[in-house]
């Protein structure tokens, strides 16, 4: 049996090689996405344990995550704590370091010096750390307040040369450099540009004020251990700020990269995931006809004496074949995979070095377990069907494809399936909080994919009947046959159908979910936003005072109205502390913003010591209008607010987060100085927009780190974020796509295959090749179209369900992408033309002859 087996794998092997594309294609983004992760992640890991101090002493930990976004201000310590440090045993060498990423650097020609990714720009102080990630490759090291050095990376990028002048715009306000030196990477570069002064230029130009540091740096002595070392030195400074050893450093700079490295793996899983599911449908089909065309043979072993599990075992044990030359094949294009997502890090300026790939022992264990699972849990049902075949059917024609076969207990399981599928959808329609429609939702689309599948077999005759009625009119007796081929064998049609399926619902469905956030947010852009033109960061980061008096000064400018972030730790009541990222307006925010309040108004809430809430925050911990709301400031400073309102809706353009509100002159007496994250500009009477919006951006061409936008610059704003999330989902579609024209292509093969004497026969009484390809295409045609419904039609569910689980968070807009639907119908037929050529070329040149006389 098993030479038996080994035989029919090879005289089998073409037909097979698809499904092992399949297989490959899964393996390869598994094993990639793992090598890729791996190997980023002890990259990264080397380079800040490489970098980071052994204990580092900062500023207080409760506004870390967003010291320098929320108000603009850097949070700093002392710089005398320095020889505090040192005074400590075991402390073999300290230094201040003053680093800040709220800076712009601009050239001679005011173009941005930064990252072409759009990463920070990280302003820092040379004091010739031995642990520096750079060192000094030409020029030398900077001295006065007029002297700087950058690293080669963007120093190459942007034409940079020594001498060359540069202005820095920082928080205290801008002053100009000149280069003096480069600095090239001694190890990874995380992709930020580096910019260096020295120590006391960083502390007065960078922090504003002499006398502070953002952080300390110890290292520890031979002999002494990092968490003993940290330890000694905040016994000796005290409870009043962070500290943290070099281990705990290199981990949080790894996790602040995470989000970002995460979605890469992420969207690599997904494509592998999908890969799996559409491969398990390609697989399932091969083998089925594989089987039913092989029934005599498989008889034959029958009646020789193979019992039932020697058949089965027979084909898994080919199905194992299949999965191990897919497996190892699909470990080789993941190593190929990872090499080039490095390439691509290397565009968004993060360069790893492809000779320090990590290959852990778990990536081959993980290729070959997808690889071997894929194809046996594929392959039992065809492996059950096999073993079936009675000895008799060596003696006769029969098939155990199952096209005869009673549907109807397929039709009571797919009722089941589709009614706890309808039932967890409606779940996720009705449900009153977000976390559970949410989990509704994905239970609800996971159940109907498989209904889908289930039912999928039911529906080809209907469906196929409807959407080929005209081939018959149009092709005359080969469109006829085209179409019944197609009917032959639902369970055939509808599994080839189901890849294709897969991939056009999840495009549709998040085609619809976007369109209907991108209108939600262009109603919501239309209604909050009440100023002509909003002065912004590029990247939403606060900016330096001086634009702000600018703008002010602006000819054809009104009213402007300043709106700053604050982070503040609130006591709620029962002694709990919650951390909110909030807005402090300015006068005109009536005019400025048009807020919802479901109590109170806009004076109660900016009024001196007050503040606003989203009344569902405030619902949920117990507060109302009236209560009095102890708040701490990142500086340090407390004092107790009223509540004085309640917002119904927060706007979007006042951020995710925003759920309190205060005035900025109560914000300003407890955070002096900070920089404000946006101004809302309205035109003075006489002038009109486009003439102010020409003199904000004239006044504005010094600062490029600001742009100005009107209502329909924030909506292309908005919908550009959404087509990012979009596009990968059209690159899943794609790779969905090509797996299921591979399906096709296979399921045509193979069935070219099994009705050669067919063929034969047709050609005989005067078909025509070019009336046996068209045959050929119109079927696959049909097909493709019939899975381009089942998709549709399931997209569209899940995209209407989508839509109400985004109305609990006030996207109610709802939008359906009709481009893209009729796009995926014209791209169905596409598929179908495209899948049939080979097959179809094939049959046209088969020896008439020799396929009537086909057993």
């Amino acid at each position: 049996m098993l030479r038996a087996t080994l035989r029919s794998f090879l005289a089998h092997k073409g037909r097979l090689l698809l499904s092992a594309l399949a297989v490959l294609l899964s393996v390869a983004f598994v094993t990639g996405s793992m090598i890729f992760s791996d190997t980023v992640n002890r990259t990264f890991d080397r380079l800040f344990a490489s970098t980071s101090a052994d204990v580092t002493v900062g500023p207080p930990e409760a506004f870390a995550d967003d010291q320098q976004f929320a108000s603009g201000q850097v949070r700093t310590l002392p710089a005398s704590l320095l020889d505090r440090v040192k005074a400590v045993p075991g402390v073999a060498d300290a230094r201040i370091d003053v680093t800040v990423h709220n800076t712009t650097v601009v050239d001679a020609g005011g173009r941005p010096v930064e990252p072409t990714t759009g990463a920070l720009t990280v302003a820092t102080d040379w004091s010739g750390n031995p642990r520096s990630p750079v060192r000094l490759t030409s020029g030398h090291a900077p001295h006065g307040p007029d002297e700087a050095l950058i690293d080669a990376d963007t120093a190459a990028k942007r034409d940079l040369r020594i001498g060359d002048r540069l202005r820095v715009l920082a928080q205290p306000g801008a002053f100009p450099v000149r280069l003096v030196g480069i600095a090239t990477f001694t190890t990874t570069n995380p992709g930020a540009a580096l910019l260096f002064v020295d120590t006391p230029t960083s502390q007065t130009r960078l922090l504003g004020r002499t006398g502070v540091a953002t952080s300390v740096q110890a290292d520890a002595a031979p002999g002494v251990p990092d968490d003993v070392l940290k330890k000694r030195i905040s016994a000796a400074l005290g409870p009043g700020y962070t500290y943290t050893t070099q281990a705990e450093q290199a981990k949080s700079a790894v996790e602040s990269l995470a989000t970002f490295l995460d979605v890469i793996k992420y969207v690599m899983l997904g494509f592998a995931g999908v890969a799996v599911l559409v491969g398990v449908f390609l697989i399932v089909n091969t083998y089925s006809m594989l089987i039913a065309q092989r029934t005599r043979e498989l008889g034959l072993l029958r009646a020789l004496g193979a019992d039932r599990g020697q058949v089965r075992r027979s084909v898994l044990v080919e199905a194992l074949l299949l999965g191990v030359v897919g497996s190892a094949t699909g470990l080789v294009c993941g190593v190929g995979l990872a090499t080039g997502l490095f390439q691509l890090l290397g565009v968004f300026g993060m360069n790893i070095d492809a000779a320090e790939m990590v290959i852990r022992a778990r990536v081959p264990v993980a290729a070959f377990a997808v690889g071997l699972l894929v194809t046996l849990v594929a392959a039992y049902l065809p492996a059950r069907r096999a073993s079936r075949v009675s000895p008799m059917a060596a003696l006769s024609d029969a098939e155990v494809a199952g096209a005869g076969r009673n549907l109807r207990s397929r039709a009571v399981g797919g009722a089941v399936a589709t009614l706890v599928a309808a039932g967890a959808l409606t779940g996720a329609a009705v449900a009153g909080s977000t976390g559970d429609a949410a989990t509704f939702l994905g239970a609800g689309i996971g159940l109907s994919l498989i209904a889908a599948v289930v039912v999928g077999p039911l529906l080809v005759r209907p469906v196929i009947r409807v959407l080929g009625w005209a081939f018959p009119r149009v092709f005359g007796p080969v469109g006829r046959m085209s179409q019944r081929n197609a009917l032959r064998n639902p369970r055939r049609t509808g599994a080839t159908a189901g890849a294709l399926m897969i991939g056009l619902a999840l495009v549709t469905g998040m085609s619809i979910a976007g369109s209907s956030m991108a209108s939600s947010f262009d109603q919501e852009i239309d209604r909050a936003l009440g100023a002509d033109y909003v002065v912004q960061g590029t990247h939403f980061a606060p900016f330096t005072p001086e634009i702000t008096e600018r703008v002010r000064k602006v000819r054809g400018a009104g009213e402007v109205t300043p709106v700053r972030y604050v982070s503040v730790l609130m006591t709620l009541p029962g002694g709990r502390t919650a951390k909110l990222t909030g807005t402090a307006i300015g006068p005109g925010a009536d005019r400025a913003l048009n807020l919802d309040y479901a109590a109170g108004d806009t004076a109660r809430a900016l009024a001196r010591d007050s503040l606003s809430l989203s009344a569902t925050y405030a619902a949920h911990h117990g507060l109302r209008v009236g209560s009095r709301v102890p708040v701490r400031f990142v500086d340090g400073r407390s004092a107790t607010f009223t509540l004085r309102a309640l917002t119904t809706s927060q706007s979007t353009l006042l951020g995710d987060d925003a759920t309190l509100t205060m005035g900025l002159a109560t914000a300003e007496r407890f955070l002096p100085g900070g920089q404000d994250a946006a101004l809302y500009v309205n035109a003075a009477p006489g002038t009109d927009k486009p003439t102010l919006r020409a003199n904000l951006e004239r006044a504005l061409t010094p600062y490029p780190q600001v742009e100005v936008r009107d209502q329909a610059d924030y909506k292309e704003l908005v919908r550009t974020q959404i087509s990012v999330l979009l596009n990968l989902v059209y690159a899943l579609l794609g790779l969905a796509i090509i797996i299921a024209v591979l399906g096709v292509v296979n399921t045509l093969a193979l069935s070219v295959i099994e009705r050669t004497r067919e063929i034969g026969l047709l050609r005989a009484i005067g078909m025509s090749r070019l009336q046996l390809r068209r045959m050929i295409r119109l079927e696959s045609v049909v097909i493709a179209l019939f899975g381009a419904v089942l998709g549709l039609a399931l997209g569209l569910v899940w995209g209407v369900v989508t839509h109400e689980v985004l109305a609990l968070e006030g996207m109610r807009a709802f939008a359906v992408p009709w481009t893209t639907v009729g796009a995926v119908m014209a791209g169905s037929v596409v598929v179908g033309l495209v899948a049939a050529l080979l097959p179809a070329l094939r049959a046209s040149r088969m020896n008439v002859l020799a396929a009537i006389a086909h057993e």
